[in-house]
């Protein structure tokens, strides 16, 4: 089985400042950890991405916002809030993080890979329609899954979010398709203040799993296959993308939940079975949250060992 490793360079041009728990260090983290597991580092494919267009971009979002965006990097950076910053390579990032989970998508039909993991950044399931937040610029994932119904002629796609705070994001720019369907587990109350379980979208395509701070990690996951469960009962996915936010770890200091790595690798691997048998193996996972480097990035490399 062919798993891709998908980065881009201008990922790193996003600059937050060092003080900012979204910096840079996280990206540099991953390919550092990956060097260190030699057979794993030549069993993956590794891709240069491309960069996504503002008309992929448009997928989900608002031509004006996707325009302003391009304008505050070209005017030199400033702030769409108090944590959400754009500096002057911001668009080539937040385009180049788009793309490589788009190219994730290509190479997931093509057959060049049947299951990808892009280390990007800035994350983006928080991002709205007409506004970033929450450190995001552009929803990756959910862009990602309107791109493969409209380029791939797919109906059906399941996005699965681990990240400790909800995909507000995500939710707005996927919940009034019907055959697009969004579980996120999340720690609450926490950020952004969303994701209530009796809130399941306009359409109840959305599985909202909000659980409280510091519980046993078996009933993190156990409540995070219960979802999955309830979410494809009598419905059968053909493509499956992963918001993997590893701000989830014990010990990140932006979240208070309690998983280890190894509850990764047990999640990933369940959701390789169930890809297996629902699209064929293709999973095509982004990351998202994180913010202690060396941990996140541990638990970025086993997670890869796990779709392999």
């Amino acid at each position: 089985m062919t798993v891709a490793y998908i980065s881009h360079s201008d990922c790193g041009r996003h600059d937050t400042g060092w003080g900012h728990p979204e910096h840079v260090g996280r990206l540099r983290a991953i390919p550092r950890a990956l060097r260190e597991d030699a057979d794993l580092f030549h069993a993956l494919v590794h891709i240069e991405g491309r960069h996504a267009t503002p008309e992929e971009l448009a997928l989900a979002h608002a031509p004006s916002y996707i325009d302003q965006v391009r304008a505050i990097a070209a005017g030199g950076g400033g702030r769409l809030d108090a944590d959400t910053v754009i500096s002057e390579g911001s668009w080539d990032a937040a385009t180049a993080g788009a793309g490589c989970v788009l190219d994730g998508v290509d190479m997931a039909f093509d057959g060049r890979a049947v299951r990808s993991f892009s280390a990007v950044r800035p994350p983006g399931h928080h991002a709205l329609a007409a506004r970033g937040m929450g450190f995001c610029l552009f929803g990756n994932v959910a862009i990602a899954a309107h791109y493969a119904r409209q380029r791939h002629g797919i109906e059906r796609v399941l996005i699965v979010d681990w990240d400790v705070h909800h995909g507000n994001g995500t939710q707005a720019l996927v919940e009034r398709e019907r055959d697009i369907r969004f579980v996120s587990m999340h720690q609450w109350p926490w950020y952004p203040g969303t994701g209530a379980a009796d809130d399941r979208g306009p359409l109840r395509s959305i599985w909202n799993v909000p659980m409280p701070a510091s519980q046993p990690r078996e009933r993190y996951v156990e409540a995070w296959t219960r979802a999955i469960d309830a979410a494809t009962d009598g419905w059968t996915p053909d493509l499956l993308l992963v918001s993997a936010g590893f701000d989830s770890l014990a010990g990140d200091p932006l979240g208070a939940f309690t998983l280890e790595i190894d509850d990764f690798v047990t999640m990933t691997r369940d959701l390789v079975a169930r890809a297996e048998s629902w699209c064929d193996g293709r999973i095509v996972s982004a990351l998202e949250g994180g913010y202690a480097p060396d941990r996140m990035a541990a638990a970025a490399v086993a997670h890869l060992k796990a779709l392999v």
